[in-house]
């Protein structure tokens, strides 16, 4: 990292925009050669500050809540579409007034609703979520297609006789993988749903396409789309999420003390239950800069937080010096799944929210206090 961090407060996330630019890029590099749309998927990443970036690239947002899809509306003001396992319904006047795509998890979500989405003065694109129960991801948490998932409507409760006013369908199988996965999942999808597919005015491929890794396939991911766009005559729709924001964020902490029980200890000013939660979930071991593995160099230290869960531990790595009080870790991949997952469990406070360009340098763009805490609570 060439950013000069010795003067930004901790605990603090920060977004390179150089970093962010590059991946839109790669992203928009595939609208261009497709014809295909993508949007953010709020989920996943939710910066507003960004936004105005990021919507010089993609054609909008994807959200799974009334919340989520009027800030896309709101802070990008480009297409919005919204997914979710069900509309509550008294969220369900506002969604009409500003969402361009409405998907259902079921048909009897859909027979509920498609009244009032037909007679509203705007016109609204809707589609079914479908469930091709064929993944390849390993961690049920993460996967849409587990047996009984509660996601996407599988082949044998599909109705084709509700179909009328439907415009698209939608799947999202994939987390983290790479394009020779879709290629698999797309023929599985076609021998359960092509012929209905063939109806459609859209078809959307969710995310979990981690399109800005170094080592994605895009040449297979371009070479998918505009095979189901000749075949069936759809356009294409894509909502990565992690892809937009993969390695362009860090998470700066400042080490607080250093113990002795069985093994050198340090505990931080950042958390892993409140901070970086993905780390206790999925779990993982996020990358530090100038870190090693346990006894890969000299010094071995457990990484903790600062709260009072036992098991908020970050993971164990080695460093060339011993730390002390006061040294700064900077944990790499930290814009994804962080700011839009954490919280203020035991009254920790959140990180400051900083982005780093060349013309400004460092700029602090959201900080938080004791009101955030108190406000959410009663």
């Amino acid at each position: 990292m060439d950013i000069d961090i010795k003067d930004l407060p901790t605990p603090s996330y920060l977004v390179d925009e150089r970093l962010l630019t590059r991946n839109l890029e790669i992203l928009n590099s595939v609208q261009e050669r497709t014809g295909c749309r993508i949007l953010l998927a709020l989920k996943g990443f939710s910066m507003h500050s960004v936004f105005p970036l990021v919507g010089q690239y993609l054609k909008g947002i994807t959200s799974s809540s009334l919340f989520e899809a009027k800030l896309g509306y709101e802070k990008m003001g480009k297409e919005v579409h919204i997914f979710t396992p069900a509309y509550v319904e008294e969220d369900f006047n506002e969604l009409l007034e500003i969402c361009d795509h409405m998907v259902f998890n079921s048909f009897t979500q859909w027979n509920k609703f498609k009244d009032r989405v037909k007679n509203h003065e705007r016109k609204i694109e809707c589609g079914i979520r479908i469930n091709p129960e064929y993944s390849e991801i390993e961690t049920d948490i993460y996967n849409p297609c587990f047996q009984n998932s509660r996601l996407g409507v599988t082949l044998a409760n599909f109705k084709p006789e509700d179909l009328e006013g439907i415009d698209g369908l939608h799947f999202h199988t994939m987390c983290e993988q790479n394009s020779d996965t879709l290629e698999r999942t797309i023929k599985v999808v076609e021998e359960k749903f092509g012929e209905y597919i063939h109806k459609m005015k859209w078809l959307n491929l969710g995310g979990g396409h981690h399109i800005t890794r170094p080592d994605y396939d895009l040449e297979t991911l371009i070479r998918c789309i505009n095979y189901l766009k000749d075949k069936y005559g759809v356009e294409i729709y894509l909502e990565p999420g992690e892809a937009v924001a993969l390695n362009t964020g860090y998470l700066v902490s400042e080490v607080l003390d250093i113990v002795d029980n069985g093994m050198k200890l340090a505990i931080l000013d950042t958390s892993a239950a409140c901070h970086m939660p993905d780390v206790l979930e999925m779990p993982y071991r996020p990358n530090i800069i100038n870190a090693g593995h346990p006894d890969e160099h000299p010094n071995t230290y457990r990484l903790g937080g600062n709260t009072c869960l036992a098991g908020d531990v970050i993971g164990d790595y080695s460093f060339r010096e011993p730390l002390k009080t006061g040294d700064k870790l900077v944990f790499c991949d930290m814009a994804h799944y962080t700011m839009v997952k954490n919280n203020m469990f035991n009254g920790i406070n959140l990180p400051n929210i900083a982005l780093y360009n060349e013309k400004d340098g460092i700029k602090i763009v959201r900080r938080f206090g004791y009101e955030d805490f108190r406000d959410r609570l009663s």
